[in-house]
């Protein structure tokens, strides 16, 4: 065995060049993010820092193909997902943001000279994207959104408001979903400075500390008609966008999953109470090894699951299963890990007690425990719990 989280030989499936990025990731990680970010997590600040070193990576818009994007496989993609999570969710939450939802949005929707225009600057993070689609009264039912987007000209004025924006207040571009006059939806780039657009910065939150979320207010925002993403008309192209990386955060529960579960298992072996290491007890051992089991099991599903996204046989229900299953499980399995650590997880020294807060939102976002199930259950059943009609099949 090669890892204490790799029980079922995983790595045996994996390709040289994925354990190369896997490995660069993991090595940034353990040197620049685990050993200072509990100092932002505690005082609710971004690490600008972070951002030129994380840019030398190289692997900012993961499978985006070209304009200076690595192209990873959807296998590589989901590990470096896992590897943000596994050292902290507000750094994964900044850069899936911008490589899995902004810039992915810009490569399949964009023209050919959009993507041009501004993908090279986000794939050298000289520019941060940002996915303007959540507002105050929609979330789950994003596809009732009410931002709206009217012709003047050779511009298009934005109006409305959007809420738990990742990145809005720092981006350069920032990917504003609204309606226009025909009720069709279209992705908007707002540029930073542009006048009306105001976005404050949301505080009083319990996870993601390090990464800002903001609340949005679009006031008469004038945008260029050649910044409307060329390819998209309707919501199903959002929706494209969504089911094509919501893969990703099934990776995201693993790494937080896999993280909780080192640690809980390092502890246990050097704690010792009543004359022995914990790991010695029955208990502890019992919890550990179901960790492991369900870990084990997410790392084959989210290993399968993204092999069937890189043959473009990956389904919104397949990824809105992995989503479900693997934010419970994770959800259970760093709890176990708070548990096992005593009065040791609720410091943040420790980490598990960041990841402990972090995993409800990862639990959350990208789609509600519940939605995701009634998406699966749709695709089970033909029928839709959702809306009460039968889904459109075309």
């Amino acid at each position: 065995m090669t890892s204490p989280t790799d029980f079922y030989a995983f790595e045996d499936l994996l390709e040289p060049d994925e354990i190369a990025i896997r490995d660069r990731v993991r090595a940034f990680c353990e040197q620049e993010v685990t050993p200072r970010i509990n100092d932002y997590w505690e005082r609710a600040q971004f690490p600008f820092e972070l951002v030129p070193k994380i840019a030398e990576l190289g692997i900012s818009g993961g499978t985006v193909e070209g304009y200076g994007s690595p192209g990873m496989s959807a296998v590589a993609a989901g590990l470096v997902a896992a590897e943000w999570a596994r050292a902290d969710g507000s750094i994964g939450t900044f850069y899936g943001v911008h490589s899995f939802l902004a810039m992915q949005s810009i490569a399949m929707l964009g023209s050919a000279e959009q993507r041009e225009r501004w993908l090279p600057q986000m794939a050298r993070l000289e520019k941060i994207g940002a996915f303007g689609l959540t507002e105050p009264r929609h979330g789950s039912d994003a596809v009732g959104l009410e931002t709206s987007a009217r012709r003047d000209g050779d511009s298009y004025v934005l109006n409305g408001q959007k809420k738990w924006i990742g990145n809005g207040s720092i981006a350069d571009y920032v990917l504003i979903w609204a309606r226009d006059e025909e009720g069709n939806v279209g992705g908007y780039v707002v540029e930073k400075g542009t006048p009306g657009y105001t976005a404050t910065v949301m505080t009083g939150k319990t996870a993601l500390r390090a990464v800002w979320q903001a609340e949005i207010t679009l006031d008469d925002v004038r945008v260029p008609a050649e910044n409307r993403l060329e390819n998209c008309r309707s919501f199903k192209d959002v929706s494209t966008v969504l089911d094509r990386t919501r893969y990703t955060v099934a990776w995201r529960a693993l790494g937080l999953a896999t993280a909780s579960y080192e640690l809980a298992l390092a502890h246990a072996l050097e704690r010792e109470q009543f004359g022995q290491p914990i790991a010695g007890y029955q208990l502890v051992q019992d919890k550990l090894a179901r960790m492991l089991a369900e870990i084990t099991a997410m790392q084959l599903m989210c290993w399968r699951l993204s092999k069937l996204a890189d043959e473009g046989r990956m389904t919104a229900a397949m990824a809105s299963m992995a989503k479900m299953n693997h934010a419970a499980k994770a959800r259970a399995i760093v709890a176990d890990a708070r548990d096992i650590l005593g009065g040791d997880g609720i410091l943040l020294e420790h980490h598990v007690a960041r990841h402990h807060a972090d995993m409800e939102a990862v639990f959350t976002f990208e789609g509600t425990d519940s939605v995701q199930a009634l998406i699966v259950g749709r695709e089970i059943t033909g029928l839709s719990a959702i809306s009460g009609r039968r889904p459109d099949r075309r």
